[in-house]
């Protein structure tokens, strides 16, 4: 198993480094600098065992997405990243659009948030290429769905943190990451492999 897993987290490094480079390349002139930042900066609300609070947000696509239409159908990731048109979260996203057989070998959807709206969010995806996950804004109420999960930083923005529900809507794991550093996929898939067992 483990190094099924690592085979997986080598081809990702391999694939995504070029193509995560390409596409920040294409960013660069584009992306703002922000200053190293308290690595989280938030209080958490929720822990593991917990049930998933549900949420409705727009999405770039014009629907509107609910964590409760997946429920019962799919395992669920969110990753909640800080800002569009910044350096980590250029390369986090993009990085998860190239692995998609990663979670659907897991049963798995992935639902990204971010607290910008869904014009930024539009204009910074579109270089991504065709996104298959829905990318959703928590822009009004300001960072509604970031407060209700414990993430949201006292500037506004939210951590840079993943959880993964079950089927059931009960929270199996969560990471809120230095929010100045890209999470490690590989404990991504260790940690969506235990959802077979």
């Amino acid at each position: 198993m483990m190094k099924t897993i690592s085979i997986i987290a080598f081809i990702f490094i391999l694939l995504s480094v070029s193509t995560v480079y390409s596409t920040s390349e294409m960013f660069k002139d584009y992306i703002y600098q922000p200053v190293i930042l308290k690595p989280i900066d938030s209080k958490p609300k929720l822990k593991v065992g917990d049930k998933a609070p549900d949420f409705t947000l727009p999405s770039i696509s014009g629907e509107k997405v609910s964590l409760k239409q997946y429920i019962g159908k799919k395992n669920i990731v969110i990753s909640f990243v800080p800002a569009a048109w910044t350096p980590v979260c250029s390369e986090q996203w993009p990085g998860y659009n190239l692995v998609k057989d990663i979670f659907d070998k897991y049963d798995a959807i992935l639902l990204g948030i971010t607290v910008d709206n869904i014009p930024t969010l539009y204009a910074w995806t579109r270089p991504m290429g065709d996104i298959w996950f829905p990318v959703l804004s928590d822009f009004w109420p300001h960072g509604k769905v970031a407060k209700k999960y414990g993430v949201l930083r006292s500037n506004g923005v939210s951590e840079r943190a993943l959880f993964i529900i079950d089927k059931k809507g009960i929270i199996r794991y969560i990471d809120i990451h230095d929010i100045n550093k890209r999470p490690v996929l590989e404990e991504l898939v260790k940690e969506l492999e235990k959802l077979k067992n």
